[in-house]
């Protein structure tokens, strides 16, 4: 085997788990298609089910109700798009270079900027004052292990992670001895960097 061709087996080697989970994720999950097709009527099996052809289409525009409300769903899913295109630059405008560094950067919920001359027209250069991550179930190992990490080694004097569900703020104070402390929504919650400063969660949704 000449040099080149192991050279193109081994790109392809590594680019091949990449396919395969497109494959997996993307493509597999179209066979589900044609359930539309058929008269399927759990718990029975779908081997039992009758074909029926575009039976359920014909159905979506059998009157002029349902049409207006399909007109009105392409309608807000096409302007969702637009809208979703027209504003996903606005992130950069929050853009974190925790470590001034020009590749590595994070975009925190909310971040405290105290110091003015760092920030330039890609972001803030340097650590934020105080940050808070509102946590969800897909982002709970990243805000509470490696962008913790990530703060504290960064110089960030104080961050928050407010999770929803549990109804919880876990606050990290990295000054001085540094703490780590639960608390519920309805508390009143000292933000240790300003300590005239106390925000209770659950007065904010109200």
């Amino acid at each position: 085997m000449t040099k080149k061709k192991w050279k193109s087996i081994r790109l392809f080697l590594y680019v091949a788990p990449f396919i395969a989970l497109v494959i997996i994720f993307s493509y597999y999950p179209l066979y589900g298609w044609i359930y539309a097709f058929y008269d399927y009527r759990p718990p029975k099996p779908f081997s039992e089910a009758q074909f029926v052809g575009l039976k359920w289409f014909k159905s979506l525009v059998e009157n002029d109700v349902k049409i207006k409300q399909i007109v009105q769903v392409l309608k807000n899913t096409f302007a969702m798009s637009a809208l979703t295109l027209g504003t996903s630059w606005l992130p950069m405008l929050f853009a974190v270079f925790l470590n001034e560094d020009d590749r590595n950067y994070v975009e925190p919920d909310i971040s405290v900027i105290c110091d003015s001359s760092k920030v330039d027209n890609r972001g803030y250069q340097g650590a934020p004052d105080f940050i808070i991550e509102i946590v969800s179930p897909s982002s709970q190992r990243m805000d509470y292990l490696t962008k913790l990490f990530k703060y504290r080694t960064a110089g960030v004097r104080e961050y928050w992670i407010v999770n929803p569900l549990q109804r919880t703020v876990q606050v990290y104070s990295f000054e001085g001895t540094e703490d780590s402390t639960q608390y519920s929504f309805d508390d009143e919650i000292t933000v240790t960097i300003y300590g005239d400063l106390k925000i209770c969660v659950a007065d904010l949704l109200k």
